[in-house]
């Protein structure tokens, strides 16, 4: 007979955490769609508030509904939260900004940059130890983002610098994550983030509302529900799946860019974007592989001190 607490234990289920990755990454890339086809009549702060607006009802189902009220329990670091909340918005309305203003997977490859910078402030912010051998790999990925803004004319300039702002918003949120992950579940501060997120869009919502028609009805709803859903499949991967798996999946996302660049807007990334986008993803793959395998052998080390 297996003894009840066993029953709970959590066992990883690769393939299901690689199905979410791949399902999770492929709706953040309709997501975009939704925001690019809305941003030609609508400010991206505007669009923000639709996707966090809609994006908090299932919450709110769970917390009033079901009555799962721990989700709205704050356990460490109120301010940490807030703080999480308002950057997520403005890193949202930038995201939203790079799609608009560039081809999809042009600004999908800029934003591929953000990873290269999590070790950088890792070591600065957190003091997290980075060997020469991911410094190395950052400069690499670095010299793919200046290929990429090659001032060839053919590159959106002003959109580069959105994306790569935004891409440095990502990072910045990924090191608060870190931080947050160590005592507050994910649905938490995702509740949170799209609960203040939405006043924070509010605030300037009345100096640049735009009544939207009932043809661009759809995309809004489809932006808030392939937000939540994408954000639900992304924590499942993380849950099934090792996170140096999960993470090499983000890259399909490029395909998926372009894929709805070319179909949508007849885009297609320039021979330059191709080149400097493989560089960034290489470099990113040699830093998860780095990471994962510098992970194992500290395990080993842990498990040949520990045996019992």
């Amino acid at each position: 007979m297996t003894p009840p607490a066993a029953e709970n234990v959590h066992k990883d289920n690769p393939l299901l955490g690689m199905g979410c990755a791949v399902a999770a990454f492929f709706l953040f890339a309709v997501m975009n769609v939704f925001a690019k086809k809305l941003a030609v009549n609508h400010s991206v702060i505007e669009i923000a508030f639709y996707r966090n607006i809609i994006a908090i009802w299932p919450f709110l189902f769970l917390i009033f509904v079901m009555g799962k009220r721990e989700i709205m329990t704050i356990k460490t670091s109120p301010r940490t939260i807030v703080v999480r909340s308002v950057l997520g918005t403005i890193s949202l309305a930038l995201t939203f900004g790079a799609f608009a203003m560039m081809p999809m997977a042009d600004a999908t490859a800029f934003l591929f940059t953000s990873s290269l910078l999590i070790p950088a402030l890792g070591f600065f912010f957190l003091g997290e130890k980075v060997g020469a051998q991911r410094w190395g790999a950052v400069l690499v990925g670095f010299m793919g983002v200046l290929i990429m803004l090659q001032p060839d004319g053919q590159i959106n300039m002003a959109g580069a610098g959105v994306a790569l702002a935004a891409a440095c918003m990502h990072a910045t949120l990924q090191i608060i994550l870190r931080s947050l992950g160590k005592t507050e579940s994910p649905e938490t501060v995702t509740f949170y983030f799209v609960f203040i997120g939405t006043f924070v869009a509010l605030i300037p919502m009345p100096l640049v509302y735009v009544q939207p028609t009932w043809n661009e009805v759809p995309y809004i709803i489809g932006l808030g529900i392939t937000g939540v859903v994408a954000q639900v499949l992304i924590s499942n991967a993380y849950k099934y799946a090792p996170a140096a798996i999960v993470t090499v999946f983000n890259y399909s996302g490029i395909i998926w860019a372009t894929l709805f660049g070319w179909y949508f807007w007849d885009e297609f990334p320039t021979q330059t974007i191709l080149t400097g986008a493989a560089v960034v993803i290489a470099s990113n793959i040699f830093i998860v592989w780095r990471e994962n395998r510098l992970a194992k052998r500290n395990q080993a080390v842990v498990q040949e001190a520990d045996p019992l």
